[in-house]
């Protein structure tokens, strides 16, 4: 059955399965997202619930789940994707719903490849030197930045053109981040550095705050472009930017030693302060 807006039940199903997938992982893009007018808010959360549901394939210590299992998982992840862009359809709800959003605005192979090819990558890779890292960085962060900006943009293609390195920047600055921020759990639980040339187990303050200082490099690239992003984008996006900011600086300030024994994060009374100034900018 198809409703006023073209919906039919089951794509109204599948939009509903990404939300609940934002709930259950993330209280601060859930947040953010808020902010953004419809139809973003709607396909941005359904690229975020897909990309949420790949990378618990890969992260769930789950020790029965041996890398051979998540790897055809996710090869059966990533197959059912790239058949639901050819025809529209797909038994897996947030699948379905990524396709609707990926074929709405063009969103094809050249940025989901490279996502799973990140994912994958995790599977089997214990330690990035630097070349790997953006080669990592790319494929599970900024081409996700990238796809929504397609969403953002509206096919417009100029001003995807003009606006795709600061998206570029801000996803790499996000992925930067939870590097750090889940320095103990990605050591412990899943034996991964993605730090380059960095003994986990000793971080100094100084190469704490060098890998911060390439973070916020990112987030100031990223900050001069948003302001050309659509009104009904721009608060969401800048809200998200000053989340990782904060996040940023409450790393600054806590010693490595105690970065390795509890992930930072930032209180929601500072979140509901930063919504507010979001909603308030002029961006």
């Amino acid at each position: 059955m198809t409703g006023a807006t073209g919906r039919t039940r089951y794509d109204d199903a599948a939009h509903a399965s990404a939300q609940v997938v934002i709930r259950q992982y993330s209280t601060s893009f859930g947040w953010a997202t808020a902010l953004l007018g419809e139809p973003d808010r709607t396909h941005v959360r359904t690229i975020y619930a897909l990309v949420r549901i790949a990378d618990e394939l890969v992260d769930d210590p789950d020790p029965a789940l041996d890398p051979a299992c998540r790897a055809r998982l996710l090869d059966g992840l990533q197959a059912d994707v790239l058949a639901a862009l050819e025809n529209g359809r797909s038994a897996n709800l947030v699948v379905h719903a990524f396709a609707g959003t990926a074929r709405r605005y063009g969103i094809t192979a050249e940025l989901i490849d490279p996502f799973f090819a990140s994912m994958r990558s995790d599977l089997h890779v214990r330690d990035h030197d630097r070349t790997g890292l953006d080669a990592y960085v790319h494929g599970s962060a900024e081409v996700v930045g990238l796809m929504c900006l397609r969403v953002f943009t509206d096919c417009d293609h100029a001003a995807y053109e003009r606006l795709q390195a600061g998206a570029i920047r801000l996803g790499a600055a996000f992925q930067k981040v939870n590097f750090l921020r889940d320095l103990a759990a990605d050591r412990d639980l899943l034996g991964r550095n993605y730090l380059p040339g960095v003994d986990v187990a000793g971080l100094s303050n100084a190469e704490r705050d060098t890998f911060l200082d390439e973070i916020d490099a990112d987030l100031a690239a990223a900050r001069v472009t948003i302001a050309g992003l659509p009104p009904r984008s721009r608060r969401a996006v800048l809200a998200a930017h000053h989340f990782f900011g904060e996040l940023s600086r409450r790393l600054r300030r806590t010693p490595a030693e105690e970065i390795l024994r509890r992930r930072v994060r930032v209180p929601d009374a500072v979140k509901a302060r930063i919504l507010v100034t979001a909603i308030g900018a002029r961006a």
